[in-house]
């Protein structure tokens, strides 16, 4: 049996209980999917690849050398599912200037209090990266919680759209991508992690939370198994925005 990047951190007898209860069979992959790029941004990114404790003096979310990693497989995802016709939809982080509505967010972090880095400063650390650019043709949900269904119109979206999974990927594996995951397991929607499409700002939390997703809630599989599925799939399944009038970086929704 191939090795999983979380074996390393299980115990003989956690190993034992999931085979016992079963847990971590393959569910079936659904028929009609739609790629979830979670908050692949300047604020968990930063502007090139550089160690994290050296990127995390001025992007304190950044997820460091991780992030930039994971980018080719995202651009090959992405740029699959536009040839096919299939959604992409993009998700990131929306704040006041001043920070107020930062709200829980501020109650775990000593840095929490700094000021978000915007355009004066070069970058707006929501805004995605340029390496993945939304297009014209894709969705950008803007969400301020974890989950990108929390108070976003990410569900209804994807009612209109028809689709009954999603292929996930993004940042962070342990918070948002999660989040994401358990709230769309919730809404009986069949979820696919991509492994190496996804970060973390900690080793263990990647490798755990991949873990405990594909135990009870979404299979987690390599990329090369999500792009051998999607080049199976048929040509122009979805009713997608039309892109007239939008700018070819796409606006937030």
């Amino acid at each position: 049996m191939t090795e999983r990047i979380w074996d390393k951190f299980l115990t003989e007898r956690d190993k034992t209980v999931l085979s016992a209860g079963g847990f971590g069979a393959l569910a079936d992959w659904g028929n009609r999917p739609a790629l979830i790029v979670i908050d692949v941004n300047y604020a968990f990114c930063d502007e090139e690849p550089k160690p994290i404790l050296e990127s995390i003096k001025k992007w304190r979310t950044s997820c460091g050398e991780d992030a930039w990693q994971a980018m080719p497989v995202l651009q090959k995802l992405i740029g699959i599912c536009r040839d096919k016709g299939i959604p992409v939809i993009y998700t990131t982080g929306t704040r006041r200037a001043d920070n107020w509505d930062s709200g829980s967010w501020s109650w775990k972090s000593k840095r929490s209090s700094e000021a978000p880095v915007l355009k004066s400063d070069g970058r707006d650390g929501n805004e995605i990266v340029d390496e993945i650019a939304p297009g014209p043709r894709d969705l950008v949900v803007l969400k301020q919680k974890p989950s990108g269904f929390a108070g976003t119109p990410l569900a209804s979206y994807l009612q209109l759209l028809g689709c009954d999974s999603l292929i996930v990927t993004g940042t962070t594996t342990s918070g948002c991508v999660r989040a994401t995951v358990l709230d769309a397991f919730s809404l009986n929607f069949r979820c696919t992690v991509v492994e190496d499409g996804c970060f973390d700002r900690t080793q263990a939390s990647h490798a755990i939370n991949l873990f405990d997703m594909h135990a009870k809630y979404a299979n987690v599989r390599p990329s090369d198994e999500v792009i051998d599925h999607l080049n199976i799939l048929p040509q122009g399944m979805f009713d997608l925005p039309s892109g007239q009038g939008m700018s070819t970086r796409v606006a937030a929704e």
